[in-house]
């Protein structure tokens, strides 16, 4: 149903690119008004707020970095007193470690699980005391979370798949005050991080069931489903939009 995010407010971590920009575009076509964090891209961030203005609706470009645990809280509050309300919440920052097992420094474990698992509980800290029954909070995780079929990826795999017990969690926590917590897990995913045709791709592709990568509207549509009312019973669900990966 278009529209069906009418006077809602999203924010969207990691939204000047990639997966981050269509789920902060797509909400915005559904009616929510839509605030956004980037870390760098400057000029990427303001092209995602004018195509989000270009709905109709309000963007708001925040610079945060999700490994701050105070950036993270101060991007929830500036989009509650911005819009006056928080209805949705994506964490979507994110981070790609890749290399050596045994070569896994330290200060990289540190961030990726600071990027993919304390910014999200402390986003969602902050981002409850705004919201009411009807709230929705989604993370992007990954299809390696729940099946990993190459080496390198060990320490990324156990930041995604931290999402799977965290969402369990606080649905339980959260289902009485109406609000639901869901994950979705992208499978391989056109974007320049790791573009269709790109080095790799091809052997990707030979794990898909369908044969070939997905769009990130594909992603985007799933997270607009589950913020709208075709979500209002779902909660505690890892669901995976990853072409058959995982079959």
């Amino acid at each position: 149903m278009k529209n069906s995010l009418t006077g809602k407010v999203a924010l969207v971590t990691g939204g000047s690119r990639g997966i981050g920009a269509a789920i902060a575009t797509r909400l915005a076509e559904e009616g929510a008004d839509v605030a956004f964090t980037y870390l760098h891209a400057a000029d990427k961030a303001l092209s995602v707020v004018k195509k989000i203005e270009g709905t109709g609706q309000n963007g708001l470009a925040i610079q945060a970095d999700s490994a701050v645990p105070e950036a993270v809280i101060r991007a929830v509050n500036q989009t509650a007193a911005k819009f006056g309300r928080f209805d949705i919440l994506v964490n979507n920052a994110g981070i790609f470690p890749y290399g050596s097992f045994e070569e896994v420094s330290l200060e990289e474990i540190d961030r990726t699980l600071a990027i993919h698992v304390r910014a999200v509980f402390v986003a969602v800290q902050a981002a409850v005391r705004y919201m009411n029954a009807g709230g929705r909070i989604i993370s992007i995780g990954s299809c390696l979370a729940d099946r990993v079929p190459d080496p390198g990826v060990a320490l990324y795999a156990m930041s995604k798949s931290a999402l799977n017990g965290l969402t369990k969690g606080l649905a339980r926590d959260l289902g009485p005050r109406g609000i639901t917590v869901n994950v979705v897990h992208p499978g391989s995913t056109d974007t320049d991080m790791n573009p269709a045709v790109g080095p790799g791709a091809e052997y990707e592709k030979k794990h898909i069931a369908l044969g070939h990568y997905g769009h990130v509207n594909d992603i985007a549509a799933m997270v607009a489903h589950l913020a709208g009312e075709g979500g209002r019973y779902v909660t505690g669900a890892s669901i995976a939009v990853d072409g058959g990966f995982g079959a």
